[in-house]
Order: C-alpha cells, then structure tokens, then sequence
C-alpha cells in the first residue's frame, strides 16, 4: 500500500487551488473545465481539491465540511518550508488565518498552524533530518 493522493472537498476548487498557489507557492497541474476539480504539483502524492457534490455523490451520504466547521477537523495537510515564519506571513497575507505561531518543538523542528479559507488546516514545518 502507498499513499495516493488527497482531496480535499471545497466548494469552490478553483479558488482553492488559486489560494494554495499564492499562499504557498505551489503550482496548478489541472483544474477540470466543470470546475469540480483540481489537483496541484505537490512530488509524488497528489493535493487535489473537489466540489462537495462529488464527495456526497461518492460517499451516498452528508459529512462535516471543513469551511462549516467553527473549530478545524481532525487532519492536517504538511507542508515543508525551509523558513517557517516566511511561510507564515505569505500564508496569512493571501488570506489564511494563523492557528498557532512558528515554535521549536523539542526535536529541533519549527511548526505553525494555519487554517485556509476553505477550512482546510496546514502545518507548516521545517523538514525532518
């Protein structure tokens, strides 16, 4: 088994995709022309963004959207930055709300938490090793 990819549900993929490209400097590898899905070039595993019509549609049920959610859900997506705080400040200037500020964590690593406005949560860290 190996990781894949991960979709997040939105409801607007393409604004999605244009966030995480000025906040987080990542580039567009496709955006469907119905505008229910995207991906981002993210290396080996895909960061993809769908509209929530396809998740209920696959799922056959309802789930908690991230953007209706007062408090961030249970998962993050990592991010790695080689300057955290920088990382930060881009990430709130495109519209990001800060979580949690850089730290240190015991192990060496600097970590911050950001929520984007699709209510996604983002952890941006320095790499490991």
């Amino acid at each position: 088994m190996q990781l894949g990819y991960t979709i997040v549900y939105v409801a607007d993929p393409g604004a999605s995709l244009t966030f995480f490209e000025r906040a987080f400097g990542l580039v567009r590898r496709f955006l469907h022309e119905s505008g229910t899905y995207g991906e981002l070039e993210t290396g080996a595993t895909t960061l993809a963004f769908a509209q929530h019509a396809i998740a209920r549609d696959n799922l056959g049920h309802d789930y908690v959207a991230a953007d209706t959610s007062h408090v961030p859900l249970g998962m993050e997506i990592g991010l790695l930055s080689a300057d955290v705080p920088a990382a930060v400040q881009r990430a709130v200037d495109a519209g990001a709300t800060l979580l949690k500020a850089p730290a240190t964590k015991p192990w060496g690593q600097t970590v911050a938490y950001v929520r984007t406005p699709d209510g996604t949560l983002v952890e941006l860290c320095t790499p490991m090793g």
